[in-house]
Order: C-alpha cells, then sequence, then structure tokens
C-alpha cells in the first residue's frame, strides 16, 4: 500500500500537475488574459509593496533557476565539469538559502500586508489569498530541507531528486521508487511544488506568461507627425 501511493503520488501526480500546467496555461493565454489580475491596491501600503514585491521576485527568480538547473543538468555534466556532488550540494545549501531568506522577507511582507491591512484585503480574492499562503508554505518547507540537507553533505539524496525529475520528464517507467525512503519533509516539499503548478492556470501566477519578453520579437516603429494645418471640419 505504501508503495502504491509513493507511486502514484511521485509517478502519475506529476504528469497530471504538467498537463494542467500546460494546457491551462495556454487555454487561459489565449481566451483570458485580462482575468490575470487582482483588485488594485497599489496605492495602499505602497512602501511595504514595494519591499516585499522585490524580495520575494528576486528571492523566487533565484530560487527557481537554481531548481530547474539543479534538477534537469544531466549528472554527467558536472562531472565533466569537475563539480563534485558535494560542492554541489554546499553550493545549492548557500545560494539557496541566501535566495529563501530574501524571498521569505519579501513574501512575508506581502501576507501582512494582504491579510491584516482591512482595505487590502477588502480587494483581495479567495484566489489571491490561497495562492500566496501556499506560496508561504512551500518556501516554509524548502527552508527546512536546508537543515535536513547538512546531514547529507555528500550530494547523494540531490541525485536521487535530480534522477527522479529527469526521469519523470523523459517518461522512464518506476521512478518513483527512487524517493520512496526520503525524508518527510522533501516529499511534502515534492508534492506541494507539484501542486503549485496544478493550481497554476486557475491562479494569478499566470501573469509571469505576460513577462515582457515578447516585445523583443516584434519589429520597430515609429510615430511620424505630419506638418500640415488640420482643417476644422464644416
Amino acid at each position: 500500500m505504501r508503495d502504491m501511493i509513493n507511486h502514484i503520488v511521485f509517478g502519475w501526480y506529476p504528469y497530471l500537475c504538467l498537463t494542467v500546467f500546460l494546457l491551462g496555461s495556454l487555454v487561459r493565454f489565449d481566451r483570458e488574459q485580462y482575468t490575470w489580475r487582482s483588485g488594485s491596491s497599489q496605492l495602499l501600503r505602497r512602501k511595504q509593496l514595494t519591499w516585499g514585491s522585490n524580495l520575494f521576485h528576486v528571492g523566487i527568480l533565484l530560487i527557481f533557476a537554481g531548481h530547474l538547473v539543479g534538477l534537469l543538468t544531466p549528472i554527467w555534466v558536472f562531472d565533466t565539469l569537475g563539480i563534485s556532488h558535494t560542492f554541489k550540494q554546499w553550493m545549492a545549501i548557500g545560494i539557496g538559502g541566501v535566495a529563501g531568506v530574501a524571498c521569505f522577507v519579501g513574501i512575508t511582507l506581502l501576507v501582512h500586508r494582504r491579510l491584516f491591512d482591512a482595505r487590502i484585503r477588502t480587494t483581495s480574492s479567495f484566489g489571491d489569498i490561497a495562492i500566496l499562503l501556499i506560496l508561504y508554505a512551500q518556501l516554509i518547507l524548502g527552508l527546512g530541507t536546508i537543515y535536513v540537507s547538512l546531514h547529507h553533505l555528500d550530494g547523494h539524496e540531490m541525485v536521487k531528486f535530480m534522477t527522479w525529475a529527469q526521469g519523470i520528464l523523459t517518461l522512464q517507467p518506476g521512478v518513483s521508487a527512487l524517493i520512496a525512503d526520503v525524508h518527510p519533509i522533501f516529499k511534502a516539499h515534492l508534492f506541494l511544488g507539484m501542486t503549485i503548478f496544478l493550481l497554476f492556470p486557475f491562479t494569478r501566477l499566470v501573469h509571469i506568461w505576460s513577462a515582457p519578453v515578447w516585445y523583443l520579437g516584434r519589429r520597430g516603429y515609429q510615430v511620424v507627425r505630419t506638418r500640415r494645418p488640420m482643417i476644422p471640419a464644416e
């Protein structure tokens, strides 16, 4: 029974989350872009919003990039570059820890601002508050994994997660067994992370797809004004 639950959660569930994430984002991007916002509250507690938003976004981008590179880079690449598993583990703890603390401070400011200011709370939907608290919980779990990782500095546990993540993306069967015996905090962190991907298309997280990178592919244009006098309409 334990093995079956592990296989469902870490063998089947990732594909459900990725499918909903990709198809849901595509449909919403195509049909409902004007819903990618919450009620405006930028003029309320603006200083707290600025600090919280900047710290949160910088921290979360570093964390996401670290997870993306750390989990999806083939192990042989690190071996070729002479990067040992122990060094990679320390690098993940160091960089991830600093980014995590910055992100934690930022999201704490955002949660406090949204929940403890009556005017802001009034303009917030259930989805706005729920996804913020889910991200908060996920970040706390992530910071908690640092303490556990300090007891596995040989990097062996990290290799398990790398092999699992790459196996999921390459459709390798049975990879869920790789993390059957890892520490529960890692399992909770993985499960909640996958759940965030599942909820992604139904929350304001989809505003990520509105990053202004689309302008890089547009052709330039120039506004030209005429010197001819305008003839008033009769």
